[in-house]
């Protein structure tokens, strides 16, 4: 069962391990390829249930043999993760010769990934779709979500006509914080800052905001951590920059 085995290990990858239960729970319930696919609306779900279930056939796996091969390498992704492992990610231009990671699949897969807290730090920011539907979710899990953004005033003629906070003006609970004005050493600095972290365990650091130029068109980089002491230091950090208020929060009346 090589291609279906192949097909799984890129699902696995790209999606990471719910994804994969989740299309398990749906072949151990009977469900057809339509219902399979619609089982999630992330990005990217529906081509790999299209994916496994062609090479599911090819490979002549039934369905019980394929339910419990999707959950015994979502299981073995899991535990792998609670090691350090460490990828390159890039935004812009690919080339199959070159395996590399999308930051707009890494970004979406960190935020599903979140169980319990979602931290984010962002100069720009502007409402993408596929991060703005994983958000949701995140919110329909109950996840706390923090943004740490610039500010108009802080970028002073770098950001125009709208404050980045707006772009998580739809998302209910989320915390935003801000670095002031008068807490910086002097009026060039900014709030350049630019990570995802879930639930202390996953960390992007890149040169990406939140904006679709960014995720998606210019040529961005970075490096996503999983595992290891690294996301939890990050937070840390944050958490540390909170408590001696060098970071405070937006009221609503300050960015919508």
């Amino acid at each position: 069962m090589k291609i279906f085995a192949e097909a799984v290990g890129r699902a696995v990858d790209e999606l990471g391990p719910e994804p994969v239960r989740l299309l398990a729970g749906g072949l151990d319930d009977g469900l057809g390829d339509t219902a399979l696919r619609a089982l999630s609306s992330r990005s990217g779900f529906a081509d790999a249930v299209t994916t496994i279930r062609a090479a599911q056939r090819t490979d002549e796996v039934d369905e019980r043999s394929a339910a419990s091969y999707l959950r015994g390498v979502a299981d073995g992704h899991e535990r792998g993760a609670a090691r350090e492992r460490v990828e390159t990610v890039w935004s812009g231009p690919r080339h199959h010769t070159v395996p590399v990671r999308s930051t707009a699949a890494v970004l979406v897969g960190l935020i599903d990934a979140a169980h319990d807290d979602l931290l984010l730090t962002t100069y720009s920011a502007r409402p993408y779709p596929p991060v703005q539907a994983a958000l949701h979710r995140a919110r329909e899990r109950n996840v706390r979500i923090r943004a740490v953004v610039e500010t108009l005033q802080g970028a002073g003629s770098a950001l125009a006509d709208v404050q980045p906070a707006a772009a998580f003006r739809d998302i209910p609970g989320v915390q935003l914080w801000h670095w002031p004005t008068g807490r910086r050493p002097n009026p060039s600095a900014r709030m350049h800052a630019k990570i995802a972290v879930a639930d202390a365990s996953i960390l992007l650091v890149s040169s990406t905001n939140l904006t679709r130029s960014g995720i998606e068109h210019n040529i961005e980089s970075g490096i996503l951590v999983r595992g290891g002491t690294a996301p939890r230091r990050a937070v840390e950090h944050i958490d540390r920059l909170v408590a001696e208020g060098e970071l405070e929060r937006l009221s609503t009346g300050e960015w919508r």
